[in-house]
C-alpha cells in the first residue's frame, strides 16, 4: 500500500478540519468517500469538498472494498460502536476524541484492537504538533528539576444550547468535549509510567447530568500533583494553557492544543528566562500526516487504543467524584 484511501463516517463541521484539508498537503492519503446519516446532507459535503462517492450509509461505507481506512466524527455514544464496526470490516481508524463514551466501552476497543493487527488512534492532534516534542524535550533535559505540579485547562464558550455536546444521551458535557484535551495533556507532561488517582472533582451544571464546568485535582505516586480546568460555558471564557512546575523551574505553554495560529512556550530557571516559538504546520496535518506513516509504514501511534483507555479512566473517575455518573454510549 502506498496510498491511504480514507471514507469518512458522517458529514460533521470538525471533518474538513480535521481531515479533508490535510489530505491535500499529506501526499500519501486522500479522502475518497463519505457516508452520512442524512443522504442529502452526505451528497452536498461530497460536491463542497470534491470527495468522489457518496455511500447510502455507514455500512455501505465500511464495505467499500476501495477504501483502507474510516474517521469517525459522530456524536461521543457512537464512537465505540463505529470504531467496532470498522475493525471487523478490516479498516484502520483514526476516531475524534474522546475516544469512547467511558472506560468500559475503550477496554473493549482496545481489546479488540489487539487482535486486529490494525491502527487505531484517538484524534488528539495536539500530541503530535512539534511544539509538544519540544515541551517533552525541555522536561526530559532535567533543567527544571523532579515535577512537583502540573495543570492544564480548555475552556471556551459554547453558546448553542442546541448543540451535541449538551445532550447527556449523546454523551455530552464539558469534561468529555473540553476536558479530555487537559486531562490528556497532564498525563502527557506528568511523563508517569503509573497513572493518577483523582482526589476531588467539582462540576457545574448546563442540565442535569450535563456539566459546563468542572475543576479537578489529581494526585501520583511519589507527591506530584496536577489540577485540570474546563468549561464550554463558564465565568472562565477562554483558557487553553498547560503548566509544569518543577523543583528548579517552571514551563508554561500558552494554547498547546492548536499552536499553528499562535502559542508561547515560556520557561523560568535559575539561570533566567527564555520564550520559545515552534514552527509547524496546522495540528491536524501534523496528526493525519503520522496516521498514514503508522498505516503505510508502521510508526509510532502516540493516542493509541491503551492510552485512550487510562484517559477515559479518568474521565469516568472525575464525573464520580463530581457526584455525576459517566457516560453512556449507544452499545449500552
Amino acid at each position: 500500500m502506498t496510498m491511504l484511501r480514507i471514507g469518512i463516517l458522517g458529514a460533521a463541521r470538525i471533518a474538513p478540519s480535521a481531515v479533508v484539508k490535510p489530505a491535500r498537503v499529506v501526499d500519501d492519503v486522500s479522502v475518497e468517500a463519505i457516508a452520512a446519516r442524512d443522504p442529502r446532507r452526505a451528497q452536498r459535503f461530497a460536491t463542497r469538498h470534491q470527495i468522489p462517492r457518496v455511500h447510502r450509509d455507514y455500512r455501505a461505507l465500511l464495505a467499500d472494498p476501495d477504501l483502507d481506512a474510516v474517521y469517525i466524527p459522530l456524536p461521543n455514544h457512537l464512537h465505540a460502536q463505529w470504531t467496532l464496526e470498522a475493525l471487523a470490516a478490516g479498516k484502520h481508524v483514526l476516531c475524534e476524541k474522546p475516544f469512547t463514551a467511558n472506560a468500559d466501552e475503550a477496554r473493549l476497543v482496545a481489546n479488540t484492537v489487539e487482535s486486529s493487527g490494525l491502527v487505531v488512534m484517538e484524534a488528539f492532534h495536539y500530541r503530535y504538533h512539534p511544539l509538544m516534542a519540544r515541551v517533552l524535550e525541555i522536561l526530559a533535559s532535567g533543567g527544571l528539576g523532579a515535577p512537583k505540579r502540573v495543570e492544564t485547562s480548555l475552556c471556551f464558550p459554547l453558546v448553542m444550547r442546541g448543540d451535541i455536546r449538551w445532550q447527556l444521551d449523546l454523551a455530552g458535557g464539558a469534561t468529555m468535549d473540553a476536558g479530555c484535551y487537559p486531562i490528556h495533556c497532564m498525563r502527557t507532561l506528568a511523563q508517569s509510567l503509573v497513572e493518577p488517582t483523582v482526589v476531588s472533582a467539582r462540576a457545574k451544571l448546563r442540565s442535569p447530568g450535563v456539566d459546563r464546568y468542572m475543576t479537578a485535582t489529581f494526585r501520583y505516586p511519589g507527591g506530584l500533583t496536577g489540577q485540570i480546568t474546563a468549561s464550554m460555558w463558564s465565568a472562565r471564557v477562554l483558557s487553553l494553557s498547560a503548566r509544569v512546575v518543577g523543583e528548579s523551574g517552571e514551563l508554561r505553554v500558552f494554547n498547546y492544543v492548536m499552536p499553528g495560529p499562535y502559542h508561547r512556550l515560556t520557561v523560568r530557571t535559575k539561570a533566567g528566562t527564555r520564550r520559545e516559538k515552534i514552527a509547524g504546520e496546522t495540528t491536524y496535518t501534523h496528526q493525519l500526516r503520522a496516521f498514514a506513516d503508522a498505516v503505510l509504514r508502521g510508526g509510532r501511534v502516540l493516542t493509541d487504543a491503551r492510552d485512550a483507555v487510562r484517559t477515559m479512566s479518568l474521565i469516568d473517575d472525575v464525573y464520580r467524584a463530581a457526584g455525576l455518573e459517566p457516560r453512556t454510549g449507544a452499545m449500552a
